[in-house]
């Protein structure tokens, strides 16, 4: 039988993150890897935050009050946090975890050679992944992710049952 590889894609904000919470919540002590979430001050996002699964150890992904060069948009991508607990809670799923989890792969994430080096060793894995990738990009490992993987498009209009459709192909 084929382990489920399950990659959600859709506009941003349109609820990839949620749906993967919710998966990960319904998959109970069986996932590793690591989330995605929005930091928002009076209701204006102004960066992204990062949390290893196993541990809940939590980072800045980006913000736009960040030092650094690395910048997407209007936020500066925090490559420290991104490598120690991104990538490393990627690493420690391949080893530990029984479902990888990855939100998300995308122009932030990509900036990190350590993150895209976990990712790629995650694929390689002969375990199911649940990840998230951005809609429009063109980077190799999103290529491939889209190549390899069940890709299903979240929309507002099947949001709120693809939490339930995800576990269920995964634990099969």
């Amino acid at each position: 039988m084929r382990v489920a590889r399950i990659g959600l894609t859709g506009k941003p904000g349109v609820g990839k993150s949620t749906i993967i919470r919710n998966a990960v919540r319904a998959l109970k002590a069986k996932a590793g890897g690591m989330l995605t979430a929005d930091i928002r001050e009076r209701g204006v996002r102004v960066g992204f935050s990062i949390v290893d699964i196993s541990t809940g150890k939590k980072g800045i992904l980006a913000h736009i009050r960040q030092n650094g060069s690395t910048k997407v948009g209007r936020y500066t991508v925090n490559l420290a946090d991104l490598d120690s607990i991104g990538a490393n809670s990627i690493l420690n799923a391949v080893t530990h975890a029984d479902i990888i989890v990855i939100d998300e792969i995308g122009p932030m994430e990509l900036r990190s050679k350590r993150f895209i080096e976990a990712v790629e060793r995650a694929i390689a894995s002969d375990k199911p992944m649940l990840v998230s990738v951005h809609l429009a990009s063109r980077h190799r490992l999103v290529r491939r992710v889209k190549s390899e993987f069940e890709i299903l498009e979240v929309t507002t209009a099947n949001r709120d049952e693809l939490a339930a459709i995800v576990v269920d192909k995964i634990v099969g």
